[in-house]
Parts: C-alpha cells; sequence; structure tokens
C-alpha cells in the first residue's frame, strides 16, 4: 500500500534506522542523508519517511509530502551552503531510478551543465 513502509526497500530500511546512512537532516516527514556514490562535490538525497513510488505518486497522493520533499532540498542545499544546485527527481529504470522510493537528488559544489546527458 502507498505510504506505508515496504520490506525490501533500501530506504525504508535507512528511515526504520536498520541501515546505517550519513544522515544530514530530519523533519517528521522527510530524511537527507549524503549519498554513497556520489556524482558532484556535494550529493544528498531527500527522502519521505513514507513510501511512495516515484515523485508522481507520491504528487497523486500526498501534495503536502511532495512539498515537504522540495522544501527539504532546499534547506539541505542552504544548510551546505549551495549557491547553486540541481534537484533531480528521477521515475522509472529508464530514467536513471535505483531504488523506487521517491528521492530528491541534491547536487552541487560544481558547475552542472546543461543539458545533463
Amino acid at each position: 500500500m502507498a505510504g506505508e513502509p515496504q520490506a525490501d526497500c533500501l530506504f525504508c530500511k535507512i528511515v526504520a534506522g536498520e541501515v546505517p546512512a550519513d544522515v544530514v537532516r530530519e523533519t517528521g516527514t522527510t530524511v537527507a542523508f549524503r549519498d554513497i556514490n556520489p556524482q558532484a562535490p556535494t550529493h544528498i538525497l531527500v527522502i519521505p519517511r513514507a513510501h511512495y513510488r516515484d515523485a508522481a505518486s507520491l504528487a497523486a497522493a500526498d501534495p503536502r509530502l511532495a512539498a515537504d520533499l522540495l522544501a527539504g532540498a532546499g534547506a539541505v542545499a542552504e544548510q551546505e551552503e549551495l549557491g547553486a544546485y540541481r534537484i533531480v527527481l528521477n521515475t522509472g529504470a529508464g530514467a536513471g531510478q535505483t531504488v523506487f522510493h521517491v528521492h530528491a537528488h541534491v547536487l552541487g559544489g560544481r558547475g552542472l551543465e546543461w543539458p545533463p546527458g
């Protein structure tokens, strides 16, 4: 069921404290932690505590939580003192999503060219 923790989900396990992560920010609705395979000097993932497969399902089911996710990404960028940054939400394996628990990548600390590739 959407919103409920999934036993086989890595990010649900991080939320539950079952898998360690380098957590940089927590709120009642989100958790932010450093990516273990960073693609920029600053690469932090922001996830909702509730499980949703991707950004579209989150936005359709809980727009307020979707807003919290984006606000959390902005707060992380401010906390990390990023003057410029990118927020990326991948949807589907073909777009690079490897963990199917919605997450926002906050990338910064270097020039980020466009298009991203």
